[in-house]
């Protein structure tokens, strides 16, 4: 059980090569940070028995009132929760705070959760595990 950023060893045929007209960042983004590996720029979760689950882009950054928040660690607790089978966190314009954070949620058959209920819970969770500015403001079942 262990998270990380997802690299690939090898060559794949419709692997990209360059960046039209900046070769240079293309080096600088994918096979730099991680010499002899192609960096996708996506987390990953490995389970002891050997799955991948990816959890979400890396360079994903929510700014919500000046604190920079990366979306795949709201995810992750999301994910935590009892009812949650898989999340995805975006930010959206909100007057006050510059962004603001959104949950789309997708819960596990019979979960029996309300989306009134799992809003108010995932909001408890966040707001102890990560901090109150960082709680989603919209929940949506989907």
């Amino acid at each position: 059980n262990i998270s990380g950023a997802l690299c690939i060893s090898q060559a794949w045929p419709g692997m990209a090569r360059t960046i039209y007209n900046d070769h240079k960042r293309f080096l600088e983004t994918y096979l730099i940070p991680y010499p002899g590996f192609f960096f996708t720029g996506d987390g990953v979760y490995r389970t002891s028995e050997g799955y991948y689950q990816l959890t979400g882009r890396l360079d994903d950054i929510i700014n919500i009132s000046g604190h920079r928040l990366g979306t795949a660690e709201v995810e992750d607790i999301v994910n935590h929760h009892v009812a949650v089978a898989e999340s995805a966190v975006i930010g959206y314009p909100h007057e006050i705070k510059g962004e603001g954070a959104y949950a789309f949620v997708v819960l596990k058959k019979d979960s029996g959760y309300t989306q009134e209920t799992l809003a108010v819970e995932l909001r408890e969770l966040i707001s102890k595990k990560i901090a109150k500015y960082a709680a989603p403001e919209y929940v949506q079942v989907t």
